[in-house]
């Protein structure tokens, strides 16, 4: 008789992928919001109502007026016709779409798998962290776009990197849950592996950080020269940390923001690069290596496409592209870390069926469900 947990398991994987592909989708969509400065196109927060677009001429009219209100539009966009405003207001209404689409296929499933006793404590407890974390993310969303109606042109860089960085710490949460409940995750790996697995995952978080400052800030339509950038390969300290306090040059100088970027994006590729050959070396096969070279060939794609985004001062088709890329970095992170990731010894038994914890991976717990 086939196993009812295997299928329980299976179908929470499965749940939790798709859900972690919308918000792949969501942070690919609100980089081209981004880039294509579409942002600040509807002004209002409407969670429930704001999902029905302008139905008629006048609606449109309607909202364009709220636009023209704003600061953006009058410094930068006064020309605007009503038809190029629809381009960008479509943009945006499609990223709060999908973060909305979100929350309904997380919550339902999530819902009908706990009414069905297919979730355990510990997976239970780290779903439940994820929906507050991702309701949390539509509250930081509006406070990023609420910097950017009054007194300013565009919102602010701290909140742009925030909220990015929240969207990815969401999909980083739910790809690693998902991952760690397939069966192919190997514990026998080297720990120095394991551990440059783990510092890889969170160098590429840090450095999605700094290129969210470099978009806020606008960095990279400046310096447009590779290797050196200011016409040194390390800009002199006077124009790095001209600034006072000198914490604010990591976030508001162009130059410190973008030669950061620079430099951890170096650190990147060397750390993946040693990281795959050490695998290859002591581990030799198996899902650890393929994981480790393929990090390491992402990593060397997306310094490439970075340098190449740069030199031609970032046009649309460029920028996209290397933002999309950044989340297949991260997306291989993930995977490979989670892969990787020491597994406690599966414990099901009966006394954990009787409780609903019986034990698949590490602390995230499948209950044996309704027959």
């Amino acid at each position: 008789m086939p196993d009812p947990l295997s299928y329980q398991t299976r179908a929470i994987r499965l749940w939790l992928y798709a859900v972690a592909a919308l918000v792949l989708a969501m942070v690919l969509v609100g980089g081209a919001t981004r880039l294509t400065e579409s942002g600040l196109s509807i002004t209002q927060w409407q969670p429930v109502t704001g999902v029905v677009p302008p139905l008629n001429e006048a609606q449109w009219q309607a909202e364009f007026e709220k636009y023209q209100a704003i600061p953006q539009y009058r410094a930068l966009n006064s020309s605007m016709s009503l038809g190029a405003f629809k381009t960008i207001f479509w943009w945006e209404w499609t990223h709060r779409l999908i973060g909305r689409l979100i929350g309904v296929v997380f919550l339902i499933p999530l819902l009908w798998f706990l009414w069905r006793g297919a979730i355990g404590r510990g997976l239970r407890n780290r779903l439940f962290l994820i929906f507050g974390l991702g309701a949390l993310q539509g509250a930081v969303g509006w406070w990023m776009v609420a910097s950017g109606l009054v007194n300013r042109v565009e919102v602010s860089q701290y909140r742009l990197a925030t909220h990015l960085v929240l969207a990815c710490l969401i999909y980083v949460a739910i790809l690693w849950t998902a991952r760690r409940l397939d069966e192919g995750a190997s514990n026998s790996v080297p720990r120095l592996v394991r551990a440059t697995a783990n510092a890889l995952l969170v160098l590429v978080l840090c450095q999605i950080y700094l290129g969210a400052l470099v978009a806020g800030l606008r960095a990279g339509y400046v310096y447009n020269t590779w290797p050196s950038i200011d016409g040194a390969f390390v800009p002199s300290a006077a124009r790095l940390f001209f600034d006072t306090p000198v914490w604010r040059n990591v976030f508001e100088n162009t130059l410190t923001v973008q030669f950061d970027h620079r430099m951890l994006a170096y650190a990147i590729w060397l750390v993946a690069v040693v990281h795959a050959v050490n695998a290859l070396r002591t581990v030799k096969t198996g899902p650890a290596v393929v994981g480790a070279v393929a990090l390491a060939i992402a990593v060397t794609l997306q310094a490439a496409l970075g340098i190449a985004t740069l030199l031609a001062v970032v046009p649309l088709s460029l920028a996209l592209s290397h933002q999309a890329m950044a989340m297949v970095v991260l997306t291989a992170a993930i995977l490979h870390a989670a892969s990787v990731a020491k597994r406690s010894p599966c414990a099901a038994s009966s006394s954990s069926a009787n409780t609903g914890d019986a034990i698949i991976d590490d602390n995230a717990a499948i209950a044996p469900g309704r027959s």
